[in-house]
């Protein structure tokens, strides 16, 4: 079954290329355009998409609001957002995690890294490269406090849940946790599921955010 894909962006040459590059892999299929983050909202209503690859930066409504809206009541169904970006630490990658962004795509990736993109968020997991990970503890850094206010689910989580959970929000991928930890990387798949399920969050990006805005980890650490 190909993973269904609404285009959200301004630029009439992105959506394009974007939907040639996408429509030419076999597993995924470009189902809808849209110019700006409101149209894009009626497209996403009305076409149901697996993911959304939303432009940051449009006239209308941006796409910081429209992630917001799209994902504020979101039900188990809500599309994957991957949302578009032209400079690799665009001022809206903190804003955009928390509103729960799946991950950031440079509008320059190659047609390969695209597709992988599509395939990774639609899988359920988080697209946070290296540089992204490094914006959000700086954005941390120079917010200073924890501004959760509270850390009682924290406790819900057992020691090893905890440990996995700071290391996520350290930027460690699941394969370099496993050799930390010395386990097997299924195993901290599950420990990782377990996180979400426990704290109610949504992927990777939600849970490093959640970990920097309680305290669990902090700039430096």
């Amino acid at each position: 079954m190909s993973v269904r894909v609404v285009i959200v962006d301004d630029q009439g040459m992105v959506r394009t290329g974007f939907g040639v590059l996408l429509n030419a892999q076999p597993d995924i299929e470009v189902v809808g355009e849209a110019v700006n983050g409101e149209e894009g909202l009626a497209r996403v209503a009305e076409l149901r998409p697996d993911v959304v690859l939303m432009d940051v930066r449009m006239p209308v409504m941006d796409g910081l609001e429209a992630t917001r809206r799209l994902l504020a009541n979101a039900a188990e169904d809500a599309p994957k957002i991957l949302m578009l970006t032209t400079f690799d630490l665009d001022d809206y990658v903190y804003e955009a995690l928390r509103a729960g962004a799946s991950g950031f795509l440079l509008k320059d990736a190659s047609a390969s890294e695209l597709a992988e993109a599509v395939r990774v968020v639609a899988a359920g997991d988080a697209l946070l490269s290296p540089s992204i990970t490094r914006r959000l503890i700086a954005e941390f850094s120079r917010l200073g406090a924890p501004r959760a206010p509270s850390r009682k689910r924290l406790d819900e989580l057992t020691e090893r849940e905890t440990e996995v959970l700071a290391l996520v929000a350290r930027g460690l991928s699941n394969g370099e946790i496993a050799a930390e930890l010395v386990v097997a990387e299924q195993t901290v798949k599950t420990h990782f599921g377990r996180i979400l399920m426990k704290l109610g969050l949504r992927d990777r990006p939600q849970a490093i955010v959640y970990a920097y805005e309680i305290g669990l980890v902090r700039p430096g650490d």
